[in-house]
């Protein structure tokens, strides 16, 4: 790894690697050491880190309408922690080795909001949690009708329960400085479509 700064170059070690659990999550330990900004090495660190984790997630927009359509499930990470465990999200799903971000994309709307993607727009890959887990996640905005998007959908097999909720762009961004909106993925997007909605409008609409 490069310092962009000074252009050192840094060199990390692996000494060990073990699984530690493997269910539905797969942690791995790992036993390393890494080189210091002031020189030397570290000393040998445990850490922990959640394995073969990669995601989609995309905001439905509708370009005619302005309008956005997301959706609304109860999350465990949210239970104590938030003021109700039902959260508001963009529609997303884990990304099988053998299929495309794209493909995902398009899956999991018809899947979790019934609405079927046109154009696509990637808006960003990111990290969603760094210090603990490989987990990246590709964002994207999908061309989408949300006239008819209402319901309850998600597949009986993976205990999905999820509400679709179709809100006028305004009113979606709002949510950003209310706090209902407030986990990863619908942050950026909507922060995205603050800066975007007219491009993409033009795009789109053309």
């Amino acid at each position: 790894m490069k310092d962009h700064n000074n252009q050192m170059k840094f060199q990390y070690e692996i000494i060990e690697s073990n699984p530690v659990y493997r269910g539905f999550l797969k942690i791995n330990c790992y036993h390393l050491q890494h080189d210091l900004y002031q020189g030397g090495k570290s000393e040998q660190l445990v850490r922990e880190r959640l394995e073969q984790l990669r995601a989609v997630s995309v905001l439905l927009y509708d370009p005619h309408l302005d309008q956005v359509v997301l959706v609304e499930q109860f999350r465990i990470g949210a239970v104590g922690k938030e003021t109700t465990p039902w959260i508001i999200e963009t529609v997303g799903g884990f990304t099988p080795d053998n299929e495309s971000d794209e493909s995902v994309a398009r899956r999991e709307a018809i899947e979790e909001a019934n609405c079927e993607i046109g154009r696509l727009e990637p808006i960003c890959e990111f990290m969603v949690s760094p210090g603990i887990s490989v987990d990246r996640i590709s964002l994207f905005c999908g061309e989408v009708d949300a006239s008819n998007a209402q319901g309850v959908h998600g597949l009986d097999h993976e205990g999905e329960d999820i509400r679709v909720i179709v809100m006028d762009s305004a009113d979606a961004i709002k949510e950003l400085y209310s706090g209902r909106a407030n986990s990863t993925s619908i942050i950026i997007a909507l922060q995205w479509l603050v800066m975007n909605r007219d491009s993409i409008q033009q795009k789109w609409l053309s």
